[in-house]
């Protein structure tokens, strides 16, 4: 899987060095806008920027530039993709404007934000039925990974509590996990999700609710 990322995720797990949710999820790339690094992490994220420097400058994050995309030949594609985008979202999402932007300039079909608003980018990528674009937030990632076997539900409990803690965002993992089912399974917005979560736990052997019933046990 390909994720875009925004500002405040990478904030919120650098600061607790768990970035390693992101890479293990999101294993074919992970990349993000020039702007975020050279603005949106300037002014926010000051205390972690050194650390995703060092996974900037090992490949680990690609970073892409206005250079680089009209090497490639798709910076008209982006601009336009931001444009559009800027119409639908406040001058307060311009993090996950150029985000969203660039998976969709890239053909990615993930985006990492922590920003859930009404209105905003997350909720309204998961109504907008024509989108081709999943958001995800921590909590997200850190559930599949769960699902996918690289952590007990121990430790995913652990770990989400020290991502919420840090981050400030005052969720509880019941009511994230709550969430998660109804929009993969009981209560979906698009179907393509329903479709897409069920083969992912086919082709990785999951038994999804088996794995909750553990998890909710410690929640």
């Amino acid at each position: 899987m390909k994720a875009s990322l925004d500002t405040n995720v990478l904030i919120h797990l650098y600061r607790v060095d768990q970035q390693k949710i992101l890479f293990e999820v999101f294993d074919e790339s992970i990349f993000i806008y020039e702007q975020i690094r050279n603005v949106e992490l300037e002014h926010h994220g000051q205390d972690v920027i050194d650390k995703i420097d060092r996974d900037i400058d090992s490949g680990i994050i690609k970073v892409y530039t206005d250079d680089k995309l009209k090497q490639m030949s798709v910076d008209k594609i982006f601009y336009n993709n931001v444009s559009e985008n800027k119409h639908l979202y406040g001058p307060g999402d311009m993090g996950e404007v150029y985000a969203i932007s660039l998976a969709q300039t890239l053909g990615a079909y993930s985006l990492v934000t922590d920003d859930v608003k009404q209105g905003g980018p997350y909720m309204s990528l998961l109504q907008f039925v024509d989108n081709d674009i999943m958001p995800f937030t921590f909590a997200d990632v850190l559930l599949i990974r769960f699902l996918s076997g690289y952590e007990s539900a121990a430790d995913t409990v652990r770990i989400f509590d020290e991502i919420n803690t840090a981050s400030d965002l005052k969720w509880t993992l019941k009511s994230q996990l709550g969430k998660f089912i109804k929009r993969f399974w009981t209560d979906v917005y698009q179907e393509k999700e329903n479709a897409w979560i069920k083969e992912y736990c086919k082709k990785n052997h999951i038994k999804a609710k088996e794995k909750f019933v553990e998890l909710k046990k410690l929640c």
